[in-house]
């Protein structure tokens, strides 16, 4: 069963058929200061092995948020995003509110995000700083 919402003019939907892969895929690798550059195949496995929330404007995607989960233990909000003429109008609120209310993930003690912009999106929805950032690691491999 999908999940989806309707907040003001907005439907947020985990519906991966809903899911346009070209503005997916347009959005991070060309207008993402995170995702510049990623290829095509590697944001089409991240979809499929994730938990997306799309944003979508009289049936036209907007927006996007995905969660990398276990669906018992730990998330990662990631790839959020809206398209810059819907911006200040709740739509990022609504993803995010969606993401970690979303009811595949409930009692996640676990949710945690990276950015560099958004403190106060993230703030409103109850994510706060590491209080222990020396305890969290990091693997990295150059980009393929």
């Amino acid at each position: 069963m999908t999940y989806s919402a309707e907040v003001g003019e907005y439907l947020v939907s985990d519906d991966p058929a809903l899911v346009d892969g070209d503005t997916v895929f347009r959005w991070l690798s060309e207008e993402s200061y995170w995702a510049r550059g990623r290829s095509r195949a590697v944001v089409e496995r991240s979809l499929r092995h994730s938990l997306t929330l799309g944003g979508y404007h009289r049936g036209t995607m907007v927006g996007m948020a995905r969660v990398v989960t276990d669906r018992a233990t730990f998330a990662w909000l990631c790839d959020v995003f809206v398209t810059p003429d819907h911006r200040g109008r709740g739509l990022g609120k609504a993803l995010v509110t969606a993401a970690v209310d979303h009811p595949d993930l409930a009692g996640i003690q676990r949710f945690v995000l990276a950015t560099a912009d958004a403190h106060d999106l993230y703030r409103r929805a109850g994510f706060e700083i590491l209080e222990r950032p020396d305890r969290w690691m990091i693997r990295r491999r150059p980009t393929t």
